[in-house]
């Protein structure tokens, strides 16, 4: 098939190097590069670098409102556009323009977790599964039909870091067998039955409150790994809290019960696994404690 893939992030690219290796990718559509890292140098998106290396034409447009960007998207007479977390709502023309219309790889159970942050949600939510969904794209947001679902368990130990790349994992293989089969593949309606939205991750958010129950905690550390990253304030300064288990430990919220950094909350406790100091690496809490000491009775602020 003719595709144009349209992505940004390091979620996308395996997407793309699937559809390069089984169909012709005539072009690739990604957000401009932007400044990033310390000299704040304009930085080709993870998409773009991949192209790039893959010899594929990449465009950038801003947006999609003039009529010259949307003819030249019509003029490469592709039989399908493929979406991955592009970050650009496509108006109706460019969802018209393919033959075959625009098929969107979402990381969720739709309609559960619909927009913009299915991953983090689903963590914190507690679910214990997820997956990915073909659908085809329509004007709503993630409305359209689902073509083909695959799921996964959440395990106690993932991570959105490590849940991202399994998903992105499966919407690869997935989007080869939902273009190998698409001239059959009966839609699925969505309906409104189990709806939620999956609000953009906010920083604000991200502070640690250990008055909640261990599980809840748990699964906010976790959520947001590695980014943006929960934190909270201990012995005057900002740490990252990356991976964490629960314990059945018990004590007053916020408070270092032993040298394994459990720290207890409105019920139960956490250990903490994983830990990052401003400046520093991600560590193990042997390594952490070596170059910063916490002691029992210390207490975590939140």
């Amino acid at each position: 098939m003719r595709i144009i893939f349209m992505g940004t992030p390091d979620f996308s690219v395996p997407v793309l190097q699937a559809l390069a290796a089984e169909h012709e990718v005539v072009s690739v559509y990604c957000q401009p590069p932007r400044p990033a890292g310390r000299g704040k140098k304009d930085r080709p998106t993870a998409v773009h670098q991949a192209a790039e290396k893959l010899g594929l034409p990449v465009r950038h447009p801003l947006n999609f409102k003039d009529a010259e960007t949307r003819a030249e998207f019509a003029a490469l007479k592709a039989d399908v556009a493929v979406v991955v977390a592009y970050g650009l709502i496509l108006p109706q023309a460019v969802l018209d323009a393919p033959t075959k219309g625009c098929l969107n790889i979402h990381a969720s159970l739709l309609p559960r977790w619909r927009g913009a942050a299915p991953i983090h949600r689903a963590i914190m939510a507690g679910d214990a599964q997820t997956g990915v969904c073909v659908m085809q794209m329509e004007a709503g947001l993630d409305t359209g039909p689902v073509l083909l679902r695959q799921e996964t368990d959440i395990t106690p130990e993932d991570t959105t870091g490590s849940l991202h790349d399994r998903l992105s994992d499966m919407g690869a293989a997935l989007i080869i067998d939902a273009l190998a089969k698409l001239d059959s593949l009966p839609p699925a309606e969505q309906g409104e039955d189990g709806v939620t939205y999956a609000k953009k991750i906010d920083k604000a958010e991200a502070q640690v409150d250990w008055t909640r129950p261990n599980t809840e905690v748990d699964r906010h550390i976790r959520g947001l790994s590695p980014f943006p990253g929960a934190w909270s304030m201990v012995n005057g300064q900002r740490v990252k809290l990356l991976l964490s288990k629960t314990t059945g430990h018990t004590g007053a919220a916020g408070a270092v019960l032993d040298d394994q950094l459990t720290v207890a909350c409105g019920s139960g406790a956490v250990q903490l696994l994983r830990l990052q100091r401003a400046g520093k690496g991600a560590m193990s809490p042997a390594d952490f404690l070596r170059g910063f000491p916490i002691t029992k009775g210390q207490v975590f602020e939140g």
